[in-house]
C-alpha cells in the first residue's frame, strides 16, 4: 500500500483523487494546506468514509505520517522548495505543472531526485494522450521522414478568469498565461520534439497586468526542428491547434488536450487507428513507483520546459534572440 500525502488541496487535486479512489494499492492519507477550511471541504467531499489527517505545514505532515509519496498542487513558485523537502523526507514526488519556475531549480531538483533515488513526475497531460504517443512514435521512426517544423496556437479567456487570483501574482505564479495554461501546448511541443530549445525569440504583452497575457515565440531546437507558437490569454473562446510538418506529411493535432488528429500523407488514412491506452499522469506515477513502468513526464521534460520559459522571458525582456542554456552561466 502506497500512502500518499497531498500538499495544496485546491481544485486541481479533485482530478487526482478521482483517478486513485478505486485503487486498493494506493491511498491518500494526509492533506496539507494553509487553509484549514479547504482541508475540511476536501475531506467532506472525497473522504467521508476514510481517515485522512489534515496539517497546516509539510513539516507537521512528515513528522506525523508515514508516507511513500506526495502530490504537490501549490502555486508554481513553491514547487521547488516543497519538492526538495519531500525528497529529503524520503518521498517520491508528483508535481503539478510546471515542475519549477527556473531552469536552475529544475536542474537542481532533477539532481536531488537522482541522489535520493526517488521518482519525480510532472503532471503534464501530453504524455498520457494516445494521439501524442502515436505522433512521437512516428517522429522517432521517421515514418514520414524527418520532422522539420511545428506551428501552433492556444487561446483562452485567461486574463478574466484569473483576475484577483494567485495566478496573476508573479511572486507565486512565476509568470502568466505562458507558464500556466500555455504549459499544455508548450509541453506538447517539447515532449514530441525531444530536444532542448537552442534559440528562442519571443514577444509578450501583459495587457496592463503584472504577468504576461499574450505571447508569441519562435524556437530553434538543438536537433534542427523549427517552431512557432502563439498563446492568447485574452480571447473569448478556448482553442488550440498544432501542425507538425514532416518531409512527407502534415499532421494536425488538437493543441489543448490531444483529443483528435489528422494525418495528411500519401496512401494513409486521415484518421489513423490508434490502439494505445490512455494512462493518466497520476496513475503512471504510482505504477512507476511500483516498478511496472517508466515515468512518462520526467524531470528531463520539466527541465526543457523551464529552459524554454527562461528563454521566452529573457528574449521578451531584451528584444533579442537568446540561448536558454547560456542563461545558466
Amino acid at each position: 500500500m502506497i500512502n500518499i500525502g497531498v500538499i495544496g488541496s485546491g481544485g486541481i487535486i479533485s482530478k487526482h483523487i478521482r483517478h486513485l479512489e478505486d485503487r486498493t494499492d494506493v491511498g491518500i492519507t494526509a492533506l496539507c494546506d494553509v487553509d484549514p477550511e479547504r482541508i475540511q471541504a476536501t475531506k467532506e467531499t472525497y473522504f467521508e468514509d476514510k481517515t485522512v489527517n489534515g496539517y497546516a505545514t509539510p513539516e507537521d505532515m512528515y513528522n506525523s505520517e508515514t508516507l511513500e509519496a506526495v502530490i504537490i498542487t501549490t502555486p508554481h513558485t513553491l514547487h521547488y522548495g516543497q519538492a526538495v523537502q519531500a525528497l529529503e523526507a524520503d518521498c517520491h514526488v508528483f508535481l503539478e505543472k510546471p515542475m519549477t519556475t527556473s531552469s536552475k531549480d529544475a536542474l537542481q531538483l532533477a539532481a536531488k531526485a537522482e541522489e535520493q533515488g526517488k521518482v519525480v513526475a510532472v503532471g503534464y497531460n501530453t504524455a498520457s494522450r494516445p494521439v501524442f504517443q502515436y505522433l512521437r512514435e512516428q517522429i522517432r521512426n521517421k515514418t514520414w521522414g524527418s520532422l522539420e517544423m511545428v506551428t501552433g496556437f492556444l487561446s483562452q479567456n485567461w486574463m478574466t478568469m484569473t483576475t484577483g487570483l494567485w495566478r496573476q501574482d508573479p511572486a507565486l505564479s512565476g509568470g502568466g498565461q505562458a507558464y500556466d495554461s500555455g504549459a499544455h501546448i508548450l509541453n506538447s511541443l517539447l515532449w514530441s520534439v525531444e530536444s532542448e530549445p537552442e534559440t528562442v525569440f519571443a514577444f509578450t504583452d501583459n495587457k496592463d497586468c503584472a504577468v504576461d497575457i499574450n505571447s508569441v515565440m519562435s524556437i530553434r531546437f538543438a536537433n534542427g526542428v523549427l517552431a512557432n507558437i502563439t498563446i492568447s490569454g485574452n480571447c473569448v473562446s478556448d482553442g488550440g491547434h498544432m501542425a507538425f510538418i514532416f518531409e512527407q506529411a502534415l499532421v494536425e493535432i488538437d493543441g489543448w488536450g490531444g483529443s483528435w488528429i489528422k494525418v495528411h500523407a500519401k496512401d494513409q488514412p486521415e484518421t489513423p487507428e490508434i490502439d494505445i491506452p490512455e494512462v493518466f499522469p497520476i496513475i503512471n506515477f504510482v505504477e512507476t513507483i511500483q516498478g511496472k513502468t517508466q515515468v512518462a513526464a520526467s524531470t528531463k521534460n520539466g527541465i526543457n520546459h523551464s529552459l524554454l520559459m527562461d528563454g521566452i522571458y529573457a528574449s521578451a525582456r531584451t528584444g533579442k534572440p537568446v540561448n536558454p542554456a547560456a542563461l545558466q552561466g
